[in-house]
């Protein structure tokens, strides 16, 4: 599961292309060579989906082994290029907390932008590499995650103590053969100390 590119654009209607405003991307699992071309396909592709999104709308688009997931929140547009394998419920988890934080950080100024920002945004490249697990970005996915390790660990110690147990139901019948053969060796030794006694 990879995040490759997370954007935020402002979409609004009077303008025919979405204003990128902040672009964070992780093109390393590409070939040198083909990193700015991957960079370039981002941004095309980024603006593409953001233009064709609804606003109060979210949208999946499949392309070979990637999604791309956008989320447009009244004109503010989050993208993320995940591939096939993230979970859709976690993308789209991640994508409205990075409107939250864009909200918080920047308030309406982003209405007025008028072309691309050049400008880094440190949470937005923060949150392409902590979100890199779904988990991360999805409570539910992550308390499932939990409760399929203690259920593992149950069933583990549930088979420990059956084994236990086993052992145990051996050990008491070996318990109950020891005291017949105690009972047996303490009649054996009184009916053989009986014979010596010295009157």
């Amino acid at each position: 599961m990879k995040i490759t590119a997370l954007l935020v654009l402002k979409c609004a209607p009077e303008t025919s292309d979405p204003v990128i405003l902040a672009n964070a991307s992780d093109v390393s699992h590409f070939g040198y060579f083909q990193r700015s071309s991957v960079k370039e396909f981002v941004v095309f592709v980024g603006r593409t989906v953001a233009s064709r999104t609804p606003p109060s709308q979210r949208q999946s688009v499949q392309h070979e082994e990637y999604k791309v997931h956008a989320y447009n929140r009244n004109g503010l547009c989050a993208v993320g290029f995940m591939d096939d394998h993230y979970p859709v419920r976690s993308a789209f988890s991640l994508l409205n907390q990075v409107l939250d934080e864009y909200q918080k950080s920047f308030g309406e100024a982003w209405r007025s932008a008028k072309e691309d920002s050049s400008q880094p945004w440190p949470y937005l490249t923060e949150a392409l590499n902590k979100f890199q697990d779904p988990a991360e970005a999805d409570k539910l996915l992550k308390i499932q995650r939990e409760l399929d390790e203690t259920k593992i660990i149950l069933h583990k110690t549930i088979d420990s103590v059956l084994a236990r147990g086993e052992k145990l139901d051996s050990l008491v019948e070996k318990s109950s053969d020891l005291s017949m053969a105690s009972q047996m060796f303490y009649k054996q030794a009184k009916k053989t100390n009986s014979c010596c006694t010295i009157l």
